[in-house]
């Protein structure tokens, strides 16, 4: 008999923490029918400064262990002495390629310019902007000073990345939109574009309409999402993409983010969810928070078990995609979306209808 499907839990900051605590509720094993076990992670701030950021490479070790992490939002301090991004130790540590996220239309909350469809940016997960050396030179504050900046990329991440939005695209039933500025950076933002041209021949049945970054960013509004869109991106320019077309959607805390680790052959063998937004100070203990975004990382983290061969995974995670959004589609939303429900409401009805489809779907004997 195999056993019990093992998914690393990293613990986070302020309402970080109480989010990942709401979304955990779904993982009940009495809920989904999946015998599950969860191994917990401090990487709150003050875990991640007493042990020196060794908790967040244990996490990471027992990540690339297990295949699957789910992660609440955590602090990074500014001071450039302190523990600094455990996100940036988490990716370099599994060797995280890609970050997908995907923009998908809320039931009941408007949308802008028009959105429908989804549209999933595929960036970079290192390399690029974050991680560059920096360095300044002349007289500090003086018309003549200087800043330098050295960035970098690989070509096996350019490769990954490209690929994958190819693969999602075909999934998806949409088409591979977008790309960097080749056209002013033939050699450096050239060697993603020539990885989407490769992949593109790789996959001739998916759709492929390259644009430079700044098309991209006006197609975007202008209304070019009227098929599914894939968007593969640079790191920072995935980024900023991402922050724009989350909110395209009604809000950031609608959609999971998802670290992507691959083998030789590009198969997934870690995969780490997230909610994309941050640890929101001010909500803290108010129960306010938006869980969609934790809930939904669940649902994706048991959709890459399924793809692995976990039984009952898939089920399971369409189970809570399907209720999450139902939920909303039924008016039971937290104010951030125009509704009067508390966090631990919100839950607790998604919970609900997670447990009626899973008992449904078993009384009817269907496979999903």
């Amino acid at each position: 008999m195999p056993g019990p499907l093992r998914i690393v839990v990293l613990e986070g900051d302020q309402t970080g923490q109480e989010l990942l605590e709401q979304a955990l509720r779904v993982l009940d094993t009495a809920v989904l029918g999946v015998e599950l076990s969860l191994e917990r992670f401090d990487l709150s701030l003050a875990s991640r400064r007493a042990s020196a950021n060794a908790v967040v490479s244990d996490a990471a070790h027992a990540m690339r262990e297990a295949g699957f992490g789910i992660k609440a939002a955590t602090i990074t301090p500014e001071g450039a002495a302190d523990v600094g991004s455990p996100n940036r130790i988490l990716r370099e540590e599994v060797g995280g390629k890609v970050i997908i996220r995907t923009g998908r239309r809320i039931p009941g909350v408007a949308t802008v310019a028009g959105v429908h469809h989804p549209i999933s940016i595929v960036r970079m997960a290192v390399e690029d902007a974050y991680g560059a050396e920096e360095r300044r030179a002349g007289e500090a504050g003086s018309s003549g000073e200087v800043a330098f900046r050295t960035e970098r990329i690989t070509r096996s991440t350019c490769r990954a990345v490209a690929e994958y939005a190819f693969r999602q695209a075909r999934k998806m039933g949409g088409r591979v939109y977008g790309g960097p500025k080749w056209t002013v950076s033939p050699i450096y933002e050239g060697m993603l574009k020539e990885e989407m041209d490769a992949a593109a021949t790789r996959h001739p049945d998916v759709v492929y309409q390259p644009l430079l970054i700044d098309a991209t960013y006006a197609g975007l509004i202008t209304g070019a999402g009227d098929v599914p869109l894939v968007i593969p991106a640079l790191n920072r320019d995935g980024d900023c993409l991402s922050d724009l077309v989350m909110p395209m959607f009604g809000s950031i805390a609608g959609a999971e983010s998802v670290l992507l680790a691959f083998d030789e052959d590009l198969r997934t063998h870690v995969a780490m969810a997230e909610a994309p937004h941050g640890t929101a100070p001010a909500l803290e203990g108010k129960d306010l928070a938006n869980p969609m975004a934790m809930i939904l990382a669940c649902a994706a983290i048991l959709h890459y078990a399924a793809v692995a061969g976990h039984e009952g995974a898939d089920r399971a995670s369409r189970a809570i995609y399907e209720s999450t959004l139902e939920a909303s589609a039924a008016g039971v939303r937290t104010p951030d979306l125009g509704g009067s429900s508390t966090t631990s409401e919100l839950t607790s009805d998604i919970v609900a209808r997670v447990r009626t489809k899973i008992d449904v779907w078993a009384s009817l004997g269907a496979t999903v």
